[in-house]
């Protein structure tokens, strides 16, 4: 089970993928310095979730690959938030040039791709069984999920 597919609804997990860099930089820009500000404690800013995204997007181009690559890949799960340690090192707009470098490079290889890929299997430790198209909604799905929270961060600080 995809646990981000319910983010998606009837979305197109590519159109939400093509759509989230301009969104994410409209974002920084209405928060400014803001970005940094803890929305509630134990709770990660706007730049703290835009260092995540760029975490994963960086994940994500690694486990698109080695899915169409490698037979029977298993994917490698890692703990975001020991990732999170080191997000103090990062400021919004490096990681939203990550992000959306990384991003553009990942909509490349989803495009080119005939659609007997999609149907590649992969599988996962915690999620069972998968597809290459499963990790194309999860993309289109995270992105969804922090979107909202970085909206909700815009909307409420002052």
């Amino acid at each position: 089970m995809n646990p981000y597919a319910s983010f998606l609804g009837s979305r197109d997990p590519r159109q939400v993928i093509a759509s989230t860099p301009a969104r994410l930089g409209e974002l920084l820009n209405s928060l400014g310095a803001r970005a940094s500000q803890n929305p509630a404690p134990g709770k990660w800013s706007a730049r703290e979730i835009l260092c995540h995204l760029a975490d994963c997007e960086i994940v994500f181009a690694f486990r698109l690959r080695q899915t169409l690559a490698e037979p029977h890949h298993v994917i490698q799960p890692f703990d975001q938030d020991l990732w999170a340690n080191n997000y103090a090192a990062y400021d919004a707009p490096s990681a939203l040039a990550v992000f959306t470098a990384v991003r553009h490079f990942n909509e490349l290889l989803i495009a080119s791709l005939p659609p007997a890929a999609f149907s590649k299997p992969v599988s996962h430790p915690e999620r069972g069984a998968m597809t290459f198209e499963t990790i194309v909604e999860t993309m289109g799905g995270h992105d969804l999920n922090h979107l909202a929270q970085i909206e909700k961060i815009a909307n409420s600080v002052n």
